[in-house]
């Protein structure tokens, strides 16, 4: 089955300031903040929800289409996506714009400053989807806000059924506008802050949307994910990870597990535990798409965590 991931194509510019910041941004000195951190460590790393998405779809042996916009400094990305044998049909490159980037800052407390340009995201309602793409199942993800609206109203009319993840983006929306993508999803995944937040925007529990949905996944970190589906709650624990590095991408990684179980036809225990294990896999190597597996060794981890064969 064709999985078309609509979100973001980003690069990822990680600087570690070897300080703390408190250290340097004086209280009383706020109103006239004016500071500068030496940052001896740069990492740039490529990321965005799409491209974490389909990174982690083409290790577990699926042929992802990526829907998306980048700019004129894409040719790298270009390159490393081409190499991974990533469908790039869909992805549009807006003349005169920056692909999207995030600048993240971290100290020594792990506290993190960050700045986010858009740049060609903010494009990305120009892409459309049609059923020449060829696509059984998709996921609306973190992208330009018209893009996403518009995007889940085109799958909900071709009859597709799409999985809408809001992200960080999800303050972007109102209650009304959520309440629409539900409507026109057949499934929701949010960690728990987004659902907290889902819940406020909305006036409506997570339990009470749920049954509109044909599953709606809740990701709580180290406690695991809860999973509502065909009026049931199945809980889903952790996989063990190798060693926790950075968190950077997990919930991408789980997603791809989802989408991949969904499409597989898996039922939702082993689909829960296949997203677990990818985020496992990711959260042991920095960056969104460092870490590398093949299919076999994902089986293996699998099955030494659950016992049972993928």
């Amino acid at each position: 089955m064709q999985i078309l991931i609509c979100g973001s194509i980003a690069y990822d510019n990680i600087m570690v300031f070897p300080g703390r910041f408190k250290e340097h941004i004086l209280p009383e000195q706020i109103h006239i903040l004016n500071v500068a951190f030496l940052v001896p460590e740069l990492r740039r790393e490529f990321g965005g929800c799409a491209g974490n998405i389909a990174y982690n779809l083409k290790l577990l042996g699926s042929d992802p289409l990526v829907m998306g916009t980048v700019g004129e400094d894409s040719p790298l990305y270009f390159e490393r996506l081409k190499r991974l044998g990533i469908n790039l049909a869909g992805v549009r490159q807006v003349p005169g714009t920056l692909t999207a980037q995030a600048f993240i800052t971290t100290d020594l407390d792990d506290n993190q400053i960050t700045a986010f340009h858009p740049g060609a995201m903010n494009h990305s309602h120009e892409n459309r989807i049609t059923r020449d793409l060829g696509a059984g199942l998709a996921i609306v993800a973190p992208d330009g806000k018209d893009g996403m609206l518009q995007h889940a109203r085109e799958l909900a009319g071709l009859g597709i059924p799409f999985m809408f993840d809001p992200g960080q983006g999800l303050p972007m929306f109102s209650g009304v506008e959520l309440l629409a993508f539900v409507e026109q999803a057949a499934y929701v995944a949010v960690n728990d802050y987004e659902g907290r937040l889902l819940e406020e925007r909305t006036g409506r529990k997570l339990e009470d949307l749920a049954p509109k949905l044909k599953a709606l996944i809740l990701t709580r970190g180290a406690q695991g994910s809860v999973i509502y589906a065909n009026g049931k709650r199945f809980d889903i624990p952790c996989a063990r990870a190798e060693a926790v590095v950075d968190p950077t991408g997990c919930g991408d990684a789980y997603r791809a597990g989802l989408l991949y179980g969904i499409a597989s036809g898996f039922d939702w225990l082993k689909t829960g535990r296949l997203a677990s294990l990818m985020g496992a896999i990711k959260v042991a190597s920095r960056g969104g798409q460092n870490h590398s597996v093949t299919r076999d060794e994902i089986g293996r981890l699998f099955r030494s965590n659950f016992g049972s064969d993928l």
